[in-house]
């Protein structure tokens, strides 16, 4: 035991001395597949996420006054100084308890035509409206003077740590996450639409990963960030072990006075955002999104009645594909050269989730209610005695 926290204690400091919180990688968890240079979606290029980040007040729930524990993540697929540039997208719903909003046109055009925003249940609207306005201010849509757009935002529900019928979420914050999106390196745990979520018994939140893989010759790469909001505490798994099991009396939820619920254990949701610059089409993008369910399984996701498990692929490849004016040539990738874009998605949703409960801190939200961390010694400890980490 003395070792373990030893080592837990070095890669603390080591991390703090660079202002960066420990990844899983980093506590020693071990993953298949190599990941990208930030291992992030935004090792994409052209990705960029930014976050505003809402946590305010203490104690008891003063609707409209707090506490507040929320926010807003925003995702672009090819940079918002790009504006207008559509990428070929699709999605695909485990379990429809949930909202993204826009996407019955991403599946009838084939086309993301704007960025992917994700927020709080409630919140949705506030979003989208405020995103479009953003559009207006901006010219978006470079010049045209008729144009119609259908925003993407997706949700995920913060209700037992924020006060979310106090609808905090402003145009101001939906400004903000757009402003902060950038590339490289990107946060995680209580961020952005992320902030309030609970996973899998802990503190939940944002995650992200990333994994570099080669087609024939040709190196391409694939990236996720979730917000990540579902599962039960007796289904975590971490690199095949049952996590959730030997930690079952350890630091369990405090519902002091939860709202009027009829949530189960494992409710909750996850939003999953999946990107690559492997030229893939509309079809096959389904099919992308169709295997990230397999990534949640794996940590101990199981669809619940009351989860929303929504999800989106999309492709930076063949830029000049969308043309109103003129046909358009593009590239496409065989569909059976397509299984290590499969194993690669799965991949980076399982890691990008085990990333946000690692670097997820505890926190205590309205009415004294608290979701914990999940303990990095512990979790170290218990990997350790089945032999998934070496001393």
């Amino acid at each position: 035991m003395t070792k373990i926290l030893t080592f837990f204690i070095i890669i603390l400091i080591g991390f703090q001395s660079y202002g960066q919180k420990p990844r899983a990688r980093d506590l020693g968890v071990p993953f298949v597949g190599k990941p990208g240079a930030f291992n992030a979606i935004t090792d994409v290029a052209g990705v960029e996420v930014g976050y505003s980040t809402i946590i305010s007040g203490t104690g008891t729930n003063v609707v409209g006054k707090g506490p507040v524990r929320t926010g807003v993540t925003a995702i672009f697929p090819r940079g918002k100084a790009k504006k207008f540039s559509p990428v070929y997208a699709n999605w695909y719903s485990l379990n429809g308890n949930g909202e993204m909003t826009g996407t019955t046109w991403v599946t009838e055009s084939g086309f993301l035509e704007t960025p992917i925003m994700i927020t709080n249940t409630n919140s949705v609207g506030e979003v989208r409206q405020a995103v479009l306005k953003w559009y207006v201010d901006t010219d978006w849509y470079n010049g045209e003077d008729w144009w119609y757009t259908y925003p993407v935002v997706a949700e995920t529900y913060d209700g037992f740590l924020n006060d979310i019928y106090g609808f905090h979420v402003k145009e101001k914050h939906v400004l903000e996450a757009i402003s902060n999106a950038s590339n490289g390196p990107i946060a995680e745990g209580n961020v952005g639409g992320g902030t309030g979520m609970m996973c899998l018994g802990f503190k939940g939140g944002t995650g992200t990963a990333s994994r570099v893989f080669k087609i024939k010759d040709s190196t391409y790469t694939l990236g996720a960030i979730v917000q990540s909001n579902f599962g039960a505490k007796r289904n975590l798994s971490i690199a095949g072990v049952p996590v959730g099991i030997a930690l079952k009396d350890t630091l369990g939820y405090e519902y002091k006075a939860p709202p009027k619920s009829r949530r189960q254990e494992g409710d909750g949701s996850i939003i999953v955002v999946v990107a690559t610059d492997v030229p893939l089409l509309p079809h096959q993008l389904k099919r992308i999104a169709q295997r990230i369910p397999l990534g949640i399984g794996i940590v101990g996701g199981r669809g619940s009645n009351g989860s929303g498990d929504i999800f989106l692929a999309f492709s930076t490849a063949n830029e000049q594909a969308f043309n109103r004016d003129k046909k358009t040539t593009v590239e496409s990738m065989s569909n059976d050269l397509l299984m290590p874009v499969f194993e690669a998605t799965v991949q980076v949703v399982e890691e990008a989730i085990i990333n946000a409960m690692v670097a997820a801190e505890t926190m205590e939200g309205i009415n004294g209610n608290k979701a914990y961390a999940l303990p990095h010694d512990l979790l170290i400890e218990t990997l350790k005695k089945y032999n998934r980490i070496q001393d």
